[in-house]
């Protein structure tokens, strides 16, 4: 007699390792937890590891966070952009609601850089803002211009149309981020230090170092706000259907 072999059970969430189970169930969960893991580091390092400055003092710490914070705001737009291209190129419809919370998530972390900076600069010069400064007007205009990209959204209805729309827009103002990235290395003012040159890093290992983790803590923050954010937007719209649906 010829024994039935019974079918391959699928290898799946419930036959992996118990300590393997809640990242391959939740991967928002593995970023939630690295992100947590990464801005505690980065805490420790500015506040116990990282030398004070011999210039600006203790004020100087605040580098950590405004830099970091800048360079991931580029991020989300960069991000936001790229998923504005899908829509226009692949016609991606999921893409449309992940521009939209990418750029949702950079003017965020866009207000904190503009907030951080303001900071830095009073206790570091004496001013919250300077006019005269280019780099800083057209962080500010960039800033403006993602801020004007929520108007424009919700003022027309939901549809084809709409993502079109806001697709070119956000495309339109990635233009602005490498345009405020060399006005700060091009600047020759005292508001934006230049701390990467050709010839590498311009500051001590240790503060190398803190600014690495710092970074990639404000990034894996970033993966961790657009994943939530994301779903949650998801589970909206798709109770909105269902409404529309019962109608």
């Amino acid at each position: 007699m010829t024994a039935v072999r019974a079918p391959e059970r699928p290898r799946d969430a419930t036959t992996m390792p118990l300590v393997a189970r809640p990242f391959a169930q939740n991967r928002v969960a593995a970023v939630a937890l690295l992100a947590v893991g990464l801005v505690a580091a980065a805490l420790a390092l500015i506040f116990f590891y990282a030398p004070t400055d011999a210039d600006q003092g203790f004020s100087q710490r605040i580098f950590y966070f405004h830099v970091p914070i800048a360079l991931t705001a580029y991020v989300c737009f960069g991000w936001g952009a790229w998923k504005a291209l899908r829509v226009l190129w692949k016609r991606d419809e999921a893409a449309d609601l992940q521009s939209y919370v990418a750029i949702h998530q950079g003017v965020i972390f866009g207000a904190l850089t503009l907030l951080t900076g303001s900071i830095w600069a009073k206790a570091s010069w004496g001013v919250w803002w300077s006019w005269s400064e280019n780099q800083l007007v057209l962080f500010l205009v960039l800033f403006l211009f993602y801020c004007a990209y929520f108007m424009l959204r919700f003022s027309v209805e939901p549809g084809p149309s709409r993502a079109n729309m806001c697709a070119v827009y956000a495309l339109f103002g990635v233009v602005l981020i490498p345009v405020s990235f060399l006005a700060i290395r091009l600047s020759q003012r005292f508001i934006h230090p230049v701390v990467f040159t050709l010839h590498g890093p311009q500051m001590a290992g240790s503060q190398f170092l803190t600014f690495c983790v710092a970074l990639a803590a404000m990034l894996a923050l970033f993966a961790t706000l657009y994943a939530v954010e994301l779903a949650g937007k998801q589970v909206d719209a798709h109770v909105r259907e269902l409404r529309a649906l019962l109608q």
